[in-house]
């Protein structure tokens, strides 16, 4: 298995947070039978009060380099955006998340960053709520952007993604209950553009696919080349409700293999 999405270090500065090391992470690998993750680097100030450099992202990755993956984040309100993007890549990265801004999606700053993913072959993995990579019922800039930018693969997560899995969807973001309605926009973007996918990751992917157990087998036979396994870990002593539940779902072989980490392998550069 690829989990797609983990993130290590001080993510805040709460005394009492429990700060997940890159050993633990091996660990908690171990226990799960995943055999590689993804590092996400972090460089938002309204993401999380703390951050991941990519240095320190990369430093992990020496220490286990069998394990673990880095991916690259930077602020499109830096300076030298694509040349940040570009170094990072002659530095070891292999990706670029997590994208997690204050921004609308659609920012010609965040622009940037697509194009220059697109340019070196790298996927972006996106945060979407209410107030990061900001967008509207129906996701109308996320599909402006991945319609101008084909070459770059989105990898899409977060409670402003995945509310939008109902086609009654009005709200943009938290943990929607009840049945799914047909017509949601995820079903409809997944289905119209080849360089757009899904990480199932955190409390948001997990809601959604767990809140209509009638709609999710439809959902995943749909769109199961599309979708990669994530578990969002990023403390100490974190559960893990969507490994459980990942691991007793009814698969084929074939699409079993394709979400745990074949369409993962294929967006990791």
């Amino acid at each position: 298995m690829i989990d797609i999405h983990t993130h290590i270090g001080p993510l805040s500065f709460a005394p009492d947070w429990p700060t997940l090391t890159a050993e633990m992470l091996i660990e908690r690998m171990d226990e799960n039978g995943i055999e590689k993750s993804v590092i996400l680097t972090l460089d938002s100030p309204e993401a999380v009060d703390g951050c991941l450099t990519v240095p320190e992202a990369l430093k992990a990755v020496e220490t286990y380099p069998d394990r673990l993956i880095a991916f690259a984040a930077v602020d499109p309100r830096r300076n030298k955006v694509a040349e940040k993007i570009r170094l990072y890549r002659e530095m070891g990265c292999r990706g670029f998340g997590e994208h997690k801004m204050g921004l609308e999606v659609d920012d010609p700053r965040c622009q940037v960053i697509y194009e220059t993913c697109g340019e070196i072959g790298w996927s972006v993995l996106f945060h979407h709520d209410p107030q990061l990579n900001i967008d509207e019922n129906g996701l109308p800039r996320t599909e402006q952007m991945v319609k101008k930018f084909p070459e770059t693969k989105f990898i899409m997560h977060g409670p402003g993604w995945w509310c939008e899995i109902s086609g009654d969807c009005t709200v943009r973001g938290g943990y929607p209950k009840g049945p799914v309605s047909p017509g949601g926009a995820i079903d409809r973007l997944l289905s119209a553009y080849p360089n757009l996918y899904a990480d199932i990751s955190a409390g948001s992917g997990h809601n959604a696919l767990t809140r209509d157990l009638g709609f999710t087998p439809g959902f995943l036979d749909r769109h199961w080349q599309k979708i990669c396994f994530g578990t969002d870990l990023l403390r100490d002593g974190q559960e893990l409700p969507t490994v459980d539940w990942f691991k007793n779902l009814d698969l084929t072989p074939e699409k079993r293999a394709a979400i745990a980490w074949q369409n993962a392998d294929k967006l990791i550069a």
